[in-house]
């Protein structure tokens, strides 16, 4: 199938255009998403895997290179890596997960209609995949059983009794798809209709690209490869004992290494300050004591067997919130950033330290959260018309290194 030819250019400036794309993407991810969590509006996620399938469709329109999607994914996903936020690894990969989506099916299906609407309806489909697949490592399996019980509960409730919970599913994925072929129908009028907005070429962004850069760790932590190792064999180690064993010895393993990185990493644990935290999990305590057996409480254990199965679960997301935490602070290593830099991963540091030292530059240029929200067609509009002039800056301060 063919459409829109993709163009081959040197790998400097397809990088250096991987950067002013993944610099601008995290800049709305930053403003957009801090809005949306503050106001603590559901389906967040979704909203911004949105968003970025309008800004990758866009950009695409105005830049059709070859390999640039994927790159600047990787840009933006790395971007998040330096986050104060506690979760970082979710976000990381389902933004690189979209990108990565989207550049194969225009790899497969070419640049044109058809290609871009499959890349960006399984874009927009990865952001369901990835909150099933997010419940799961919190959760288990357990989780679904109990969303599987509430809604043969509410089904019953609604005399509903021949509903069927794949048909329900099949409902949200077709959801998602339509939203995904509207997300890129929208990038494609943008893409087009911010050609004729495009902004002087001249260097209007001034920035240090040698200044201060993110990148370089100024603090005084020591990190350590063995805490790494000590991480991951004791998430393994504690799941493994709430699998197979009873419920009090993982909570005597638990205690211990909570401990220790409360020790070691409690100024990045602040989403255990956070009381909505501690609220979803004695909710989904609750939803295991009432639906874990449907609602049925005839037999005297039942609630029990409930309540003991919400209180591994809660034990399990305690885990991995905690363990995920700690392994990214341990993974922001000097020790590992040199050995990615040394093995070929040059193009990609150097891409990403000139986008982070654009930044703040790029967010003070983009339009204030409310206007994005109430205005959001001009506002990303207004966004790609920038790039340009973003690469021509970049390509002023930047040697070309290779």
């Amino acid at each position: 199938m063919t459409g829109k030819k993709e163009i081959s250019l040197p790998l400097e400036t397809v990088w250096l255009k991987a950067a002013v794309v993944g610099g601008l993407w995290a800049s709305v991810e930053i403003i957009v998403g801090s809005f949306l969590h503050n106001l603590r509006i559901p389906l967040s996620g979704s909203i911004l895997a949105f968003f970025g399938v309008v800004l990758l469709v866009a950009f695409y329109k105005n830049w059709p290179d070859k390999g640039l999607i994927w790159r600047a994914g990787l840009i933006c996903a790395l971007m998040k890596s330096i986050s104060p936020s506690a979760v970082i690894l979710g976000p990381m990969i389902g933004i690189f997960l979209e990108a990565l989506l989207l550049q194969l099916s225009i790899s497969v299906f070419g640049g044109n209609m058809i290609g871009l609407i499959i890349g960006g309806s399984l874009s927009l489909f990865s952001a369901l995949i990835h909150k099933l697949v997010s419940l799961l490592i919190l959760y288990s399996f357990d989780i679904f059983k109990i969303y599987l019980n509430i809604f043969y509960f509410a089904s019953q409730q609604l005399h509903l009794s021949n509903a069927d919970p794949w048909v329900a599913l099949s409902l949200l994925i077709l959801v998602y798809l339509i939203i995904g072929f509207s997300a890129v129908i929208l990038g494609n009028y943008i893409g087009r209709k911010s050609v004729m907005m495009k902004v002087s070429n001249e260097n209007k962004f001034s920035f240090d690209p040698k200044g201060m850069n993110p990148l370089e760790i100024k603090s005084n932590r020591n990190y350590s490869l063995l805490y790494l190792f000590i991480h991951l064999i004791s998430i393994t180690l504690i799941l493994l004992i709430l699998n197979i064993l009873e419920v009090y010895y993982a909570i005597i393993f638990l205690t211990v290494y909570v401990t220790f990185c409360i020790a070691h990493y409690y100024a990045n644990l602040k989403r255990l300050g956070r009381p909505v935290f501690w609220m979803q999990l004695f909710f989904i305590t609750i939803l295991a004591t009432l639906f874990w057996n449907k609602f049925d409480f005839t037999e005297q254990s039942t609630h029990w067997q409930g309540l003991l199965v919400g209180v591994k679960m809660n034990l399990r997301a305690l885990l991995v919130v905690i363990g995920f935490t700690a392994i990214s602070v341990e993974l922001r290593s000097p020790k590992i950033k040199n050995f990615l830099f040394r093995k070929g991963f040059k193009k990609i540091y150097l891409s990403l330290s000139l986008a982070f030292n654009a930044l703040p530059l790029m967010m003070n240029s983009m339009p204030k959260p409310r206007v994005f929200i109430a205005s959001p067609l001009k506002s990303i509009s207004m966004t790609i018309s920038q790039a340009d002039a973003w690469l021509m800056t970049f390509q002023k301060n930047t040697d070309g290194t290779d």
